[in-house]
């Protein structure tokens, strides 16, 4: 249940029996009233902004509206104070027995409290990772992995249908140079000394079971084959045993996809052609010359006519080039054609995870979605910026394993899976992330991770401290009886903050799915952490206040009831970031 949408028609019922008195008029428009917790905790519970944005329309101050709406709600029962705030702000306090009845939702959901029905089931497509599969995930790859996971995770807990693909680039360049550096390992496997590695080659030893593979199966027949031929079974071979690295490397952080879509396939089928073709039949594309670049001065510019996409129909800055001087196609063709084969598939809402280096190809490709699908699709791309990796404060600039980057397994081997893709969403994507491996295997207030664990885990230690307590012999604690406890007795000031923390989760989840922001996740995880450790503290300090009271069963119960519930909302939380709840710390 989001408790927004429940004081939403409160809100609304008040404003209906306005229009009904004739105080606002029957046709004002309501949409753009808000109803969200208050900046500052201390002036109530719920805010509403219905007087500021009702006034003008209305013909009325903001003040003189708000006195009226205020008078609606107090009315309506269900607050024990509501004020109105500087030129018009509503503020509402609400009974303390509404939050503590709500608490009884938490435990009959478990980890589901939170799912909403926002989505709809709708299909969303998320294509995230699609590293160039010529080697090792490296640690620049892992952000993505992670934030891309965790967005499908929380779109599934929002009720959309969600597709996880991954987009390999086995076309173009880099694979020609993959298939030049797996012959070379072939030629090793033979026996022959191969030297340094030529530059501009791929010189980790990653390849060198590909090419032990090649010759196990074919002798010293690549040798003596012709070019053409010995490389389409190389490349195939080294794409193949590349995926099969990259695969156990997602496996590492827990990462399954539903499809990988080969870009060489899209290039074999002819879409390419086809899209363009489409496109060009829109008078979308043309051949023209490029202003210079930025930067560029006359003298070292060579203006070229070019096939071009005119992407500033849509909003980019320039046109954008779709050929390369020797007649091929630029990356840009195939992620149109690859686009719309998402759209053909039944995917409208598209969302794209890219690395920091690919800002600048945002608007290219948004005014290209839109124009290859008419305006049917929607795409949103999620850059994520780089991940600076430190040991105790000095950055880490070499791999004991791979010699020029830290890979994925690097990092996961060292600190654990939870640890890596929790700290990793511990950032708004945007921003830049320094991983200091030092902090985060810390056991301190300093680390996230191991906090919100810490929480989760100090939870279960009371519940199994209240079992074996014989005081409490004979008392059932079982989820059923919890949810039938007097829960009148949650009366304190940070018990209270507690439940209405917790009750903010489903609103949080709704907010950061539609806004396609995991990291909204780990942020609030962090607070009800921090809200749940201050309860225990002040237990400490207030013995009345401990969660095990034996010789008061009904309070005990009923404090039993609220860590209960706050155990799950944080391992449905973790859960969405893709992270195990830790129940017992060692």
């Amino acid at each position: 249940m989001n408790i927004f949408s429940h004081f939403e028609e409160i809100v609304s019922d008040a404003l209906s029996s306005l229009q009904s008195a004739g105080t606002l008029s029957a046709d004002l428009d309501l949409a753009r009233v808000a109803v969200e917790p208050p900046r500052d905790p201390s002036h109530g519970d719920i805010a509403t902004n219905a007087a500021m944005v009702l006034a003008k329309p209305a013909g009325m101050k903001p003040r003189d509206l708000a006195t009226h709406v205020s008078a609606a709600l107090e009315a309506s029962g269900h607050f024990t104070k509501v004020d109105v705030a500087g030129p018009g702000f509503i503020n509402m306090t609400v009974r303390d027995s509404f939050w503590q009845t709500r608490l009884a939702d938490v435990l009959a959901a478990r980890t589901a409290y939170g799912v909403s029905e926002m989505g709809k089931g709708q299909n969303v497509n998320v294509e995230y990772v699609s590293a160039n599969p010529t080697g090792p995930m490296h640690v620049g790859h892992t952000r993505g992995a992670v934030f891309g996971d965790a967005l499908a995770n929380l779109l599934e807990k929002a009720s959309f249908d969600v597709c996880r693909e991954y987009y390999i680039n086995d076309a173009g360049g880099q694979i020609g140079v993959l298939a030049d550096s797996a012959f070379l390992r072939y030629r090793e496997a033979l026996g022959e000394d191969i030297g340094e590695i030529p530059e501009g080659l791929y010189p980790g030893d990653y390849l060198v079971p590909v090419g032990r593979a090649l010759a196990a199966d074919h002798g010293d027949k690549l040798l003596t084959m012709a070019k053409a031929e010995r490389n389409e079974i190389v490349r195939a071979a080294a794409v193949e045993a590349m995926m099969d690295l990259i695969r156990g490397d997602l496996d590492a952080l827990g990462i399954e996809h539903e499809v990988f879509f080969s870009e060489r396939e899209l290039h074999q089928s002819g879409k390419i052609d086809t899209t363009l073709k489409q496109l060009d039949n829109k008078d979308l594309i043309y051949v023209g010359v490029l202003e210079p670049p930025k930067g560029k001065t006359p003298d070292d510019w060579e203006p070229k006519p070019q096939t071009l996409f005119r992407s500033t129909n849509f909003g980019d800055d320039v046109d954008r080039a779709l050929k390369k001087s020797d007649g091929s196609w630029t990356y840009f063709a195939p992620d149109i054609a690859y686009h719309l084969d998402k759209y053909q598939r039944g995917y409208t809402h598209l969302i794209d995870v890219w690395g920091a280096d690919h800002g600048g190809y945002v608007k290219r490709m948004k005014s290209a979605v839109e124009a290859v699908t008419e305006g049917g699709a929607d795409l949103d791309v999620k850059i994520c910026q780089l991940v600076r990796l430190m040991r105790n404060g000095e950055p880490i600039k070499m791999s004991k394993r791979a010699g020029t980057f830290v890979t994925l397994r690097d990092v996961v081997e060292e600190v654990g899976r939870d640890a890596v893709r929790f700290m990793m969403l511990y950032r708004k994507n945007d921003a830049p992330l320094d991983f200091d491996f030092a902090k985060v295997t810390e056991q301190s207030k300093d680390n996230p991770v191991f906090y919100v664990q810490y929480a989760n885990a100090r939870i279960h230690s009371v519940l199994r401290n209240a079992a074996a307590d014989d005081g409490l012999s004979g008392v059932d604690i079982t989820d059923s009886a919890l949810a039938t406890a007097d829960l009148g007795s949650l009366s304190d000031e940070a018990e209270l903050g507690l439940i209405k923390h917790m009750l903010q989760y489903p609103r949080m989840i709704e907010a950061a799915a539609e806004a396609h922001e995991p990291h909204r996740v780990a942020f609030y995880l962090f607070e009800l952490a921090s809200s749940f450790h201050a309860l225990w503290n002040k237990g400490k300090d207030h013995p009345e206040l401990r969660f095990i009271v034996p010789e008061q069963r009904d309070v005990t119960l009923a404090r039993l009831a609220l860590i209960r519930a706050t155990g799950y909302v944080i391992a449905s939380g973790l859960g969405v970031l893709g992270v195990e709840p830790i129940e017992e710390m060692r």
